[in-house]
C-alpha cells in the first residue's frame, strides 16, 4: 500500500482530489484538495461561506465558471458531502429529501470538458463517529460509449492509518488521463494537522491552489490552507 505521499508525488498533476482517512490518534477525516495549470484554474480560492459551506471561488473579477467554481463541502446534522463541482449541491439536496447515500450518488455525469471528460468525484461521510463513508465517481468510459461509467464504493470503519484516495487525473508530466477509480493508502499523519502538512507537502508546488480538512460534523472548522 502507498503512502498519501508516495500517491501524490507520483502524480504530478493530480487535479482535484478527495480524501477519507483515519489519522493515528483515531480521528476520522475528509480532505479536499484543488492543484491547477491554467491561469484560470489557478485564479481561484477555497473559502467558507458564513453559511458554514466550502466553496471554490474566483480570486479575481472573473465571471462565474461552473466547471471551477461550486460548493466543495455541504454538511447537515447527519451527513457531510463534499467533492469536484456542482454534483456536491446536487447530492446534499437528495439526502435532505432522504435518499439513502448509494441513491444519492446515482445519477451523475461526468463534466462535460473533451478531451479529457474530468470524472466528478463526491464523498458523503456518516457525521456520528462512525468511520462509515461512501464514494461516488461519475466517468466517462475509457472506450466509444458516452454513458457515464458510476462507481460507489462504501468504506467501513476505516483503522489508524487507512485512507482512500481518488483524484480527477493522473499524469507522467506530460500526458493527461483521468484517475484510477481509487487507491487505498497509508497516512503517516497522527494528527488533523499532521495530515494537512502531509497533505499539503506532497501536491506539487507549482500547481496547487488550496486543501482542506475536516472533521465529520465539523466544516465550520475546517483547516484551510491556500
Amino acid at each position: 500500500m502507498d503512502s498519501l505521499n508516495d500517491a501524490l508525488t507520483a502524480n504530478p498533476y493530480p487535479g482535484r482530489g478527495v480524501l477519507w482517512c483515519r489519522t493515528g490518534d483515531g480521528s476520522t477525516l475528509g480532505a479536499y484538495f484543488l492543484t491547477g495549470r491554467s491561469p484560470a484554474s489557478q485564479a481561484r480560492t477555497l473559502h467558507r461561506t458564513p453559511a458554514g459551506e466550502l466553496i471554490v471561488a474566483p480570486s479575481d473579477t472573473r465571471d462565474h465558471d461552473r466547471l471551477r467554481h461550486y460548493v466543495a463541502a455541504r454538511q447537515s446534522q447527519d451527513r457531510l458531502v463534499f467533492g469536484n463541482g456542482e454534483q456536491v449541491s446536487t447530492v446534499a439536496g437528495r439526502l435532505a429529501s432522504g435518499q439513502p447515500p448509494a441513491l444519492a450518488l446515482d445519477g451523475l455525469d461526468y463534466e462535460p470538458d473533451p478531451p479529457i471528460f474530468t470524472p466528478r468525484l463526491t464523498v458523503i461521510t456518516d457525521n456520528h463517529e462512525t468511520g462509515r463513508a461512501w464514494f461516488g465517481a461519475a466517468r466517462r468510459s475509457s472506450g466509444k460509449r458516452t454513458a457515464a461509467d458510476r462507481l460507489t464504493l462504501h468504506i467501513g470503519d476505516p483503522a489508524p492509518g487507512d485512507g482512500v484516495l481518488m483524484t480527477t487525473y493522473r499524469s507522467d508530466g506530460q500526458q493527461i488521463a483521468t484517475g484510477a477509480p481509487f487507491t487505498e493508502i497509508h497516512i503517516g499523519a497522527h494528527t488533523p494537522g499532521d495530515l494537512m502538512e502531509e497533505l499539503w507537502s506532497a501536491l506539487p508546488a507549482q500547481l496547487r491552489i488550496a486543501a482542506a480538512v475536516f472533521a465529520p460534523g465539523g466544516l465550520t472548522a475546517a483547516d484551510i490552507r491556500s
